[in-house]
């Protein structure tokens, strides 16, 4: 059984100008959640923000990713599920595909092939690896535009695929300028830091980390 969900709306070029201009990790440092876990990138440095673009696929079927990278539009991040799968669905000719459509990164759940290829192309890939070992065209079932879940997760169409050379973050649309502004904020504080740090000032000071270390001694401290 195949189905086919609608297309979902691009992501304005607000965000994605926001977010161009911060760190994944920045986020990191404020959130847990929203960060698909056991990927890689294809190379580093990388960097892209966009709209997802999802498949979902049952394991060794790859039909539906052939039908979906046809389809993908400028601005869009192809992000696959590949149900568990530790096999590459994604070479040479779909990377292609992906990049002559516009497509500005993929996320892959599992492994990828064609490597160099895709380091020719420089489209940013992030996977679970590299393999020899393929996917094949079965025409058994696959589903287009629907929630998937990557690295632990759930990325709907249109959220807003965040990476760079740290990782990757996904957002819904409607939290991601707030974010972006947030992040900004708290990156523009690190060079009068490291001034002060230059200067001899205490890391630990600033980020309270001697504060609660001393604040909290350990139980194996000697009585007095």
């Amino acid at each position: 059984m195949f189905i086919r969900g609608e297309a979902p709306k691009s992501i304005s070029a607000e965000i994605v100008e926001a977010l161009a201009r911060v760190q994944t990790s920045t986020l990191g440092h404020l959130r847990d959640h929203g960060f698909p876990r056991g990927l890689v990138p294809v190379r580093r440095p990388l960097g892209f923000v966009g709209t997802a673009f999802t498949v979902r696929l049952p394991q060794l079927d790859s039909t539906a990713l052939h039908v979906a990278v046809d389809e993908l539009r400028p601005g869009d991040v192809l992000v696959v599920d590949q149900s568990g799968d530790s096999r590459s669905c994604f070479g040479g000719m779909v990377a292609y595909t992906a990049a002559a459509r516009g497509a500005v990164g993929a996320l892959i759940s599992g492994a990828i092939n064609d490597v160099q290829e895709i380091l020719e192309l420089g489209l940013p890939v992030f996977s679970s690896g590299v393999s020899a070992l393929t996917t094949r065209i079965l025409g058994v079932e696959g589903a287009i535009n629907v929630p998937v879940t990557v690295g632990g997760s759930v990325i709907r169409p249109g959220d807003v695929v965040f990476g760079d050379s740290d990782g990757v973050a996904v957002l819904d649309p409607g939290e991601a300028l707030d974010i972006a502004e947030t992040l900004r904020d708290k990156e523009s504080s690190e060079p009068a830091l490291k001034e002060k740090i230059s200067g001899g000032g205490r890391l630990a000071e600033w980020s309270g980390a001697l504060a609660a270390f001393e604040g909290n001694p350990s139980d194996n401290t000697a009585a007095e």
